[in-house]
């Protein structure tokens, strides 16, 4: 849960103790990227009580130029200092709701539209649990300084324990992630060479999306500090593992604090909730998909191999498909694992129209399909007919989303359109761009 609220003068005495001398206060814009103003520790205080204003018409997806004012309410909770800056550098971080100038929470702030989906689930009853496994590429530089093309760090593989300094980094990141009160429960190599991943604990949601916010701005400052780039990117080089963020769900009922996704006299431990919450994020994967695979590159990762969740289906020792089940020790353990969610995505509005498909599950009563503990590709092989799959491409899934009316109620009006907008150029740029693999390919013939 999140942690107890800190009142201003328990942040204040707080930051002098640490003799902060800066306050990072940050938030993300659309497409996830985040954002930041600092101001010195003198103006802590007023930022407090009276938030800071800024002019939101320069950042991706926010307001026009003629309702740009707006400002930033910092979250008590979230203060932390940041361990790499220290001295005459110390600098603390506070992660900011969004008020447009009449004190209302601005409609195209992605924290705030997975507070409006999470009070949507807390009027149903339930609070909404999610833990991420998230993947990340750690690259060396060529002499020139560039990362370009991508040099993995290391020559291991999966659960191997490197020889050179990355077992040794992927310490330190979990000792810089506790200062943020990001209590990592496991770390290890990767499939691909210079590929890690990173599991912290299952929290509440909201708690969840900012740690991730964290983790990413934390994991790149460490890997820089060692001279290395860390890529969040889904499918930096060709021929390896992609990077995913495959997310750990479950339901609790508010007033008894139990599991409503456990049932252990079902064949898979799943109650009724939780097959309807299945089958609800099942008949929304096509609109989600541009939400939690936001970039051109993620569907280089959504491809068929490479453990890839391209199938929509659900299992539970199948690694393959778009949902599985883990065994569970205890009913308390029960939840469901989505796959296809990548590390690029926008932690606030992916949490929002996953949890706006699985209650739309549950409030339709949507039956689950039987679970296919199968590979789905060797399935659609036999049959020669592919099961119902993912969209291929980030223009394919962008349709699909303005399609789907529950996942466009979950993002907003505000955010579907910028959100689109963006993609949409990302796409166009993409088709304009010539590729080395098309000079290769065909200056020589043609």
């Amino acid at each position: 849960m999140r942690a107890s609220p800190l009142s201003v003068d328990d942040v204040i005495a707080f930051a002098k103790q640490h003799q902060v001398k800066y306050v990072d206060l940050q938030f993300t814009d659309v497409v996830g990227v985040v954002k930041n103003v600092t101001i010195p520790v003198d103006e802590l205080p007023s930022a407090i009580r009276h938030g800071v204003w800024f002019d939101g018409s320069a950042i991706e997806g926010f307001a026009r130029v003629a309702e740009s004012d707006m400002h930033l309410q910092p979250d008590l909770s979230t203060f932390a200092v940041l361990p790499w800056l220290a001295g005459e550098e110390s600098t603390a971080r506070l992660i900011c709701d969004i008020f447009t100038p009449d004190n209302q929470p601005f409609p195209g702030d992605p924290r705030a539209a997975l507070k409006r989906m999470l009070a949507e689930a807390a009027d149903m009853g339930f609070v909404y649990h999610t833990g991420p496994e998230i993947e990340f590429f750690l690259l060396k530089p060529h002499p020139d300084g560039s990362f370009m093309p991508p040099i993995p760090h290391d020559n291991a593989s999966y659960f191997d324990a490197p020889l050179d300094l990355a077992a040794g980094l992927r310490r330190q990141m979990a000792t810089t992630l506790a200062a943020f009160d990001i209590h990592v429960e496991a770390m290890h190599h990767e499939v691909a060479t210079g590929q890690h991943e990173i599991d912290f604990r299952y929290a509440d949601t909201l708690t969840t999306a900012d740690n991730i916010v964290t983790f990413r701005v934390a994991i790149k400052a460490i890997a820089q500090q060692h001279g290395l780039y860390c890529t969040f990117l889904p499918k930096p080089i060709r021929g390896d593992a992609g990077s995913g963020m495959h997310v750990h769900q479950s339901l609790f009922y508010t007033q008894t604090g139990t599991n409503a996704f456990a049932d252990p006299g079902d064949s898979h431990g799943l109650s009724s909730t939780a097959r309807h919450f299945v089958a609800g994020q099942i008949a929304h994967a096509h609109g989600m998909c541009a939400v939690l695979a936001p970039l051109v590159n993620s569907y280089k990762r959504l491809y068929a191999g490479y453990e890839a969740p391209v199938n929509l289906c659900w299992a539970r020792i199948n690694r393959s498909a778009l949902i599985r089940v883990p065994r569970a020790s205890k009913p308390e353990s029960t939840r469901i694992e989505l796959r296809c969610p990548d590390p690029s995505c926008n932690p606030y509005l992916a949490f929002a129209v996953m949890l706006a498909a699985g209650l739309d599950g549950i409030r339709r009563r949507l039956p689950a399909p039987e679970a296919t503990d199968e590979n789905p590709y060797q399935i659609s092989n036999r049959q020669n007919a592919s099961t119902d799959v993912l969209p291929e491409s980030l223009r394919r899934a962008l349709d699909a989303m303005e399609k789907d009316e529950v996942v466009c109620d979950a993002l907003g009006p505000q955010i579907r359109e910028r959100f689109v907008a963006a993609k949409r150029l990302e796409w166009e740029d993409y088709r304009l761009e010539v590729t080395p693999w098309e000079l290769k390919q065909y200056l020589p013939l043609y």
